[in-house]
């Protein structure tokens, strides 16, 4: 087994080959190098961001494709001093390690948003909200019970009012806040009484009363998305931008956006980063500007915060979307910071709490 030293050491000897494959990077002060995703992600990135940007900044910036060890790499680079990458997508759930482990610059936000106009779940210290995701309740309306509309986790929850096979995410995180909603807690105090082990025993009480009715524990976004389809489930956890397709699709599907959790995938800043001036104004573009945005969203609805960015959207389109006013007020915005605090010991009594 690989000491830390070790696995660092690899780690960082993988992200100087791959900064050696995709060039310098440095030769002038006008590029720059970005870590994020690979293949269509990285597509739709160059075709709607990277290149207009380089057209309309003379910024010329390098993306270096990165999945699964990114934060293994960046921890490698900042201890050794030797940071290749100037800005880096990061995931809500990888944002509090990095934070933790002194990974990251905090961002300026005199730069990036001087007049304040993203919501502060997007203005993280170290981070910027990029896009957004959500975890929804979806719902086959076809199988509602004549004049009955679902419209919450009560209503989840309600087996005698809303018979039928029912699937969750096997994982707590966000079925402990989904229990409490149902419970009657207000989504402003989910993370306060998730703070108390009173609170953790309310919630996994309440999913005691669930859990005979789950027909399926989904791990994988299309195995939620299959079982909606073939009626296996009637209602179910899943992705906004799944549901949308699958509706899309003629099959009578929707999204209850009440009690939905709201995923921010941020961009931010390497500590050591050698163009910090080049990537806030990366940062700026990426998540400031809604005719770009407008346009990633044909190919990916997944969209940020960018100011105007619903103006002169077809209002079809705009009302899938997870930041969608009426859809964002009402969400609860995940906390992952207390995820990544209460993890562990969270996790091994929703593994047992499975067995039972």
């Amino acid at each position: 087994m690989l000491s830390k030293r070790q696995f660092l050491s690899a780690a960082l000897g993988a992200v100087i080959l791959a900064g050696t494959a995709n060039g310098p990077g440095r030769a002038d002060d006008k590029t720059m190098t970005i870590s994020g995703s690979g293949g269509a992600v990285a597509e739709i990135a160059q075709k709607v961001y990277l290149g207009p940007m380089q057209e309309e900044t003379g910024i010329t910036v390098k993306r270096v494709g990165t999945e699964a060890k990114r934060m293994a790499q960046l921890e490698a680079m900042v201890r050794s001093g030797k940071v290749l990458w100037d800005a880096m997508e990061v995931s809500a759930s990888d944002y509090p390690i990095g934070v933790k482990k002194g990974l990251f610059e905090p961002i300026d936000y005199s730069i990036v948003d001087p007049d304040h106009k993203l919501p502060d779940s997007a203005r993280k210290k170290y981070g910027v909200g990029a896009a957004a995701f959500s975890l929804v309740l979806a719902v086959r309306t076809d199988k509602l019970p004549a004049g009955k509309q679902m419209t919450s986790w009560a209503d989840f929850w309600d087996v005698k009012a809303f018979p039928g096979p029912r699937a969750l995410r096997n994982r707590p995180q966000d079925n402990l806040e989904f229990a409490l909603l149902a419970d009657g807690v207000a989504p402003g105090d989910l993370y306060k009484v998730l703070a108390t082990p009173a609170g953790i025993d309310r919630a996994f009480n309440k999913l005691d009363q669930i859990k005979p009715h789950i027909t399926a524990w989904w791990k994988a976004g299309s195995q939620a998305v299959q079982l909606l389809s073939d009626g296996e489930v009637f209602y179910s956890t899943s992705y906004n931008g799944r549901i949308t397709k699958l509706a899309a699709s003629g099959v009578p599907t929707e999204i209850v956006w009440n009690g939905g959790a709201l995923h921010l995938s941020l961009v931010g800043i390497p500590k050591g980063a050698g163009h910090v001036d080049l990537a806030h104004q990366y940062i700026r573009y990426r998540a400031m500007n809604p005719a770009r945005m407008r346009e990633y969203i044909k190919l990916l609805p997944y969209p940020g915060f960018a100011p105007g960015l619903y103006d002169g959207l077809d209002p079809q389109v705009a009302r899938t979307l997870p930041t969608y006013p009426d859809n964002l007020n009402a969400q609860f915005a995940a906390n992952e910071e207390y995820w990544a605090d209460h993890i562990d010991a969270i996790q091994e009594r929703w593994d047992e709490w499975l067995l039972r």
